[in-house]
């Protein structure tokens, strides 16, 4: 066989997400599989090298220096099939876009505009999917995908900057009425996020606030967080893009504000929104939607 050195290569897919999250419960709800069937695929590549490819840790995953090479080379492998499989589809441009965007994102922000989209641009069917991480468009039959910059974008890929990410603490407003500075959240459950276990602490270090916190709880999704927050549980910490709307109700309060993180959201598609009228006209439609959370200066 020509290629007798190749390891099981149905397990480079969740090995290069594990070493990418450093994470199998991340990489996991990426690949919408159980964690079981990651740990199994990244075993059977370890027992096929003959080499541990991760410092198993108490609480985390470190992928070892072979580990690091060899998801490079995985990781430029996809991208060289990605957009060869893109170069010799002849998908004609009609029918419905199918759009994919992060869960917390599609839930709390995307779908409360959709009578919007349906009356200003009703010439697009969209389907909507819930996704993040790497975007593999044939793969997954998408021709779309909103994605944070927090991993690398392919080259080949067109992408369109929708708004900027901001991050703060937010509760109910009784409990935010009780919250004069960052001292108070000693006294306070903080509510952390498994999907972005670091945003306490990105706060933290971007804020120069500090605070020991009475308990801590982890949920797996922002959503999660958000609504045990409106159930007076604790302070979550949030990108203001999913909870403007609760903002603006009244729900939830943001005792602090919210401050840039480094990160944007950005608009990722297989083609230039100019080849496909469909993609032209949504790209403009969320450009439009999305400079609302840019203008938000006084929420910054």
């Amino acid at each position: 066989m020509r290629w007798s050195g190749l390891p099981p290569l149905n397990a480079l897919l969740p090995f290069e997400a594990t070493v990418r999250h450093g994470s199998m419960t991340v990489a996991a709800q990426e690949l919408h599989v159980t964690h079981g069937a990651v740990s199994r695929q990244v075993q059977n590549l370890e027992r096929s090298l003959g080499i541990s490819l991760f410092e198993r840790q108490t609480r985390a995953l470190r992928p070892t220096p072979e580990a690091r090479q060899l998801a490079a080379v995985v990781r430029d492998a996809l991208d060289q099939i990605d957009a060869a499989a893109r170069q010799i589809s002849h998908r004609t441009p009609a029918g419905p876009l199918t759009l994919s965007c992060e869960p917390t994102l599609l839930m709390r922000w995307l779908i409360p505009r959709l009578p919007d989209l349906a009356v200003n641009v009703p010439d697009v069917t969209v389907h909507l999917s819930a996704g993040g991480g790497p975007v593999f468009f044939e793969r997954d039959n998408i021709d779309l995908a909103i994605r944070r910059d927090d991993f690398p974008f392919p080259e080949k890929v067109s992408r369109t900057r929708l708004f900027a990410e901001r991050i703060g603490p937010v509760c109910r407003p009784d409990l935010a009425a009780r919250l004069t500075g960052a001292a108070d959240l000693t006294g306070a459950a903080l509510l952390h996020t498994g999907t972005r276990p670091q945003a306490w602490d990105d706060w933290r270090r971007i804020t120069g606030m500090k605070a020991e916190p009475a308990s801590q709880q982890t949920l797996e999704h922002f959503y999660l967080t958000l609504q045990a927050a409106a159930a007076d549980v604790g302070v979550a910490i949030a990108p203001y893009a999913v909870v403007r709307d609760d903002l603006e109700r009244g729900q939830l309060v943001a005792p602090f504000g919210f401050v840039l993180d480094g990160t944007s959201y950005h608009l990722l598609s297989r083609q230039p929104p100019e080849q496909d009228a469909r993609v032209r006209q949504l790209t403009a439609w969320l450009r439009a939607q999305t400079s609302q959370l840019e203008t938000d200066s006084d929420q910054a």
